[in-house]
């Protein structure tokens, strides 16, 4: 059967970064937004998932429309013939991230990112970690001069967030605008009102 061409389709991994909270609020902005979602969650995902916030595999299982086992390499987001509007790493850890910058991928997670940037699609990773050292660095640096977004999850504090989940869901609708969809929980900067701010 073809495909069909109208489908909006973005695949999303969690790996076990701490911040587990960001994949799934992105699956619930997605679910939202009506887009198709294809999820894989690596292994140390599922421990951060539970000692965060209480949460199983099978808990997001239900909140996208495919899920694929880590080790699946041969599942439909390996190949750069299943066509998507690119992949969300939500959060990222400074391992994925090392894997995906030097494309010896070693999990269905890391080789949909590789299939990802390959193809020429939008990669955004959510990169958890501080401080960063030097080896850190590089690897964004290549991970950009590919094609890849970082998009470290910083909270905004110009949109007044007054609990975690507010700066959560802001930061999930930033990443998510960098797939051109706008989810109505991202706060606006409309800018300072007249005479707000001295001159510098």
């Amino acid at each position: 059967m073809a495909e069909k061409a109208a489908t909006k389709r973005l695949v999303v991994g969690i790996s076990g970064a701490s911040g587990a909270a960001y994949g799934v609020r992105a699956l619930d902005a997605l679910n939202e937004l009506g887009i198709e979602t294809h999820l894989v969650i690596s292994r140390a995902a599922a421990l951060t998932l539970s000692s965060e916030l209480g949460l199983t595999p099978a808990d997001l299982a239900v909140r996208a429309t495919e899920t694929y086992r880590v080790q699946d390499i041969g599942a439909a987001i390996a190949s750069g013939s299943f066509r998507t509007m690119g992949m969300l790493v939500a959060p990222c850890s400074v391992r994925t991230m090392s894997e995906i910058a030097t494309g010896v991928t070693s999990s269905l997670l890391t080789r949909a990112a590789d299939v990802t940037l390959k193809e020429r699609r939008p990669l955004v990773l959510m990169v958890r970690e501080t401080p960063l050292h030097l080896g850190h660095l590089r690897a964004m640096t290549a991970l950009a001069e590919m094609g890849a977004t970082i998009a470290p999850p910083l909270p905004a504090l110009y949109a007044g967030p007054r609990t975690v989940e507010e700066m959560v869901d802001q930061s999930v609708g930033r990443v998510l605008d960098l797939f051109g969809l706008d989810w109505e929980r991202t706060r606006r900067w409309s800018g300072l009102a007249a005479g707000g701010a001295d001159e510098a």
